[in-house]
This record gives C-alpha cells, structure tokens and sequence, in this order.
C-alpha cells in the first residue's frame, strides 16, 4: 500500500519548491542562496519572526542570520517593525511582489548608477588633460579620445537608468500595468 501525502505535506512540499525558487532567483541578482531563503522563508510566514526563530528555523548561526536580515531590510524587502515580541525584536517579509522588485532592484541599480558615474565623472577630467597635454603622443592621444567617447556614452545610459529607477520607485511602471490588465 502507498502513502499518499497529505494535503499538508503536500502544500509545504510546495512551498519549499517556491522557497528554493525565490533563493535561486535572488542568487542570479547577487543575494547570496542563505538570503534568498530566508526571504522565501518569512514571505510565507503569515506573521512576523523574530531573529531567534529565523536562527532556528534555518539552522544557521545568529551571526549569519543577522547578516541575511540585515541584507534583506538593505534592500527593503524585510521590514523591522516598532512593536517587539518579549523585548525581540520582529521582522515582516514585504510580500507585494511588485513592491519587493521595486525595492530590491531600485536598490541594486541605484548602487550601480552611484559607483559608476562617479567613476566616470571624476575621470572625464583626467582623461580630457591627457587630450589636451601637448606632450600626448598622437596613438595615446587617440585612444584617450575613445575612452572619453565610451565615458560619454555610460554617462548618457546611467542618465537614462537613473531615470528608470526614479520611475521604479514611483510605481508608474506597475500602475501601467495594471491599468492595460483593468485591474
């Protein structure tokens, strides 16, 4: 005779397949597996965890743990909330999933933009000297102008990648959305 699993078994069974998903997608953007999982963890939790119970339910060191929600509150996709259970704190999965990418990439790409213009701006001006220096050999010189036309040109796409997330964080790409599905 064969066990059939219950619909229990069945259901957690399911969401750990959903949990493993989520770990492996959030990998794929740079969150370690342990992070991916916890946030797949807490996204079913239908109440907020404390550090304690993320620390046992995932068999990881307090340490870790505290590395992992650090990382997720980072990205806004776990919230620290103000009310405490026995004077722990308590944490709460955002389980918008529209508002979880929101945060999550807005975050992620808002740190792109920074380094990167950054980089490009305070090179710009080193790179033009090295055009202009009468002393620049005509090969050196001409490589340095295609570096400051590639510089150029990440300037203008992390202009238009600034504006993508400033879209992002204003939900304007979601309410689009819903508006052409008449929800």
């Amino acid at each position: 005779m064969t066990d059939i699993p219950s619909s229990e078994v069945k259901l957690e069974r399911l969401k750990r397949s959903v949990i493993e998903a989520i770990s492996v997608t959030m990998d794929l953007y740079g969150a370690t597996p342990s992070v991916g999982e916890l946030y797949g963890i807490m996204f079913f939790e239908d109440r907020p965890m404390t550090l304690e119970e993320m620390k046992d339910t995932m068999g990881m060191s307090k340490s870790s743990m505290s590395y992992a929600v650090r990382s997720l509150i980072d990205s806004r996709m776990v919230h620290k909330l103000d009310e405490k259970l026995e004077r722990k704190v308590l944490y709460k999965a955002e389980t918008d999933f529209y508002q979880a990418f929101q945060s999550f990439f807005t975050t992620k790409l808002q740190r792109e933009v920074d380094v990167m213009r950054s980089a490009a701006e305070q090179a710009l001006p080193e790179v033009q000297a090295v055009i202009l220096d009468v002393s620049t050999n005509d090969e050196v010189r001409k490589e340095a102008l295609a570096v400051y036309h590639k510089l150029l040109h990440a300037l203008e796409y992390y202009e238009w990648l600034q504006r993508f997330i400033h879209l992002l964080q204003q939900g304007k790409l979601f309410n689009d959305k819903l508006n052409q599905l008449n929800l």
